[in-house]
């Protein structure tokens, strides 16, 4: 490293090998960081694991995901982790105002609840909905 470098440069790169690697950007024009990501709170995380842990003991979900975007928080279930989901639970704040912003999604995309509260739409999986067709 030259020795023109200020002590505070010199603690912002470190150098392994003959390789630079920077730790950190001093430079005022460096981009700032995206919009905040949406996620979900403890208590609608808590929600949905409990779901998740029920469906799970009854044979009928093996795995999930969670994805924070910019724009939604997704949590994901699956019947095998190597499928597309089975059921996608979607958080929108941006249409809590107009349709509401919490949804179920199908497999297929189609939207099979949604609501203004995490509750409401939840009751899509519980017991007794489901009839089996002969």
């Amino acid at each position: 490293m030259p020795r023109h470098v200020s002590a505070l440069q010199r603690l912002a790169s470190i150098e392994v090998l003959g390789l630079n690697f920077g730790v950190m950007s001093l430079d005022a024009s460096f981009p700032r960081p995206g919009p905040a990501m949406t996620f979900f709170e403890r208590r609608e995380l808590d929600r949905l694991l409990r779901l998740y842990g029920r469906m799970v003991a009854a044979g009928e979900w093996r795995d999930y995901a969670i994805d924070g975007m910019a724009e939604a928080a997704v949590f994901s279930v699956f019947r095998r982790a190597s499928e597309a989901p089975l059921y996608r639970i979607e958080k929108r704040p941006a249409l809590a105002r107009r349709q509401g912003a919490w949804a179920v999604i199908g497999q297929g995309g189609l939207i099979l609840k949604r609501g203004h509260e995490l509750e409401q739409v939840l009751k899509l999986f519980e017991k007794g909905r489901f009839a089996v067709v002969e």
